[in-house]
């Protein structure tokens, strides 16, 4: 009828983001919105009926440093770390605060961020998790030669990684199955991402990335890291590595405070769930 008002349902405001393609989903706590249950987690995550990403975070009040975050994957799961996510949200805390360093929690460890110029943002991932019970894995194996097919490594960096090392990436046969086999792998009883690396120089991989609760993506910061870990801790490169990624290059610096990641962002647009 004309001239009728229709009530709007309140809906959860939601910010999109990404990282070389690994996209997000990305709530701001600090203004009196609740965080959002499994349910909606999931709903959201559909690229079909919701809005789509590869992992959700949430941003609150820390009394101790700048934010804390909180990251989920697309299945509802929790994880402990998410280098892109962090990256995007360091980069929208710094352009509405005016500074360029932050220190930002997650449940794996205070993150250090700080403005890297010409548009990038870098973040300290942490010193690489290297005690088989802390990555976590079922047993006391070498982590640098898991008795697995392929021989691949393993690291953690606040969240489970198995990485292995081809000549072809192409020798593996089908990388969703691949990736979807070795996540579920009993060596790791939280499951694990998958990373499958190729050395194309000395100081560069190609990486393809399959992550836990997510499947395959575009690209991946805590994956990154990990590969550039292990392939250091393998004597394939150094310490600094360009990681080669579907969605573009990440630079990882594993240094003595941590494995740093520095990369490009996207703040994509801002929305309304209202599902």
């Amino acid at each position: 009828m004309a001239g009728m008002e229709h009530a709007r349902t309140p809906g959860l405001p939601f910010m999109k983001m990404h990282g070389l393609g690994n996209d997000f989903v990305v709530i701001d706590l600090r203004h009196g919105i609740e965080a959002p249950d499994a349910a909606t987690i999931t709903a959201m995550a559909d690229r079909h009926f919701g809005v789509g990403f590869d992992q959700m975070a949430t941003i609150a009040h820390d009394d101790e440093v700048d934010a804390r975050l909180v990251f989920f994957n697309a299945d509802g799961s929790r994880s402990a770390a998410c280098g892109n996510a962090t990256r995007c949200i360091a980069r929208f805390v710094m352009d509405g605060t005016g500074r360029d360093r932050l220190r930002l929690r997650t449940d794996h460890a205070v993150l250090a961020a700080e403005d890297a110029g010409c548009g990038l943002t870098r973040v300290n991932m942490g010193p690489p998790v290297l005690e088989w019970r802390d990555i976590p894995l079922a047993e006391a194996v070498d982590l640098d030669h898991l008795p697995i097919e392929g021989d691949p490594v393993a690291t953690g960096m606040g969240n489970p990684h198995m990485t292995f090392f081809v000549d072809d990436p192409g020798g593996i046969g089908n990388f969703d199955a691949f990736g979807a086999r070795h996540e579920v792998h009993p060596l790791f009883p939280e499951r694990t991402n998958v990373e499958v690396a190729q050395l194309i120089a000395p100081d560069t991989l190609h990486v393809r990335i399959w992550e836990r609760g997510v499947g395959k993506t575009l690209a991946s910061g805590s994956c990154s890291c990990a590969a550039a870990v292990a392939a250091a801790r393998r004597g394939l490169t150094g310490r600094k590595v360009q990681v080669e990624l579907a969605g573009g290059t990440l630079w990882i610096d594993w240094r003595e405070d941590g494995v740093w990641m520095t990369g490009p962002t996207a703040h994509v647009f801002d929305g309304v769930w209202r599902g």
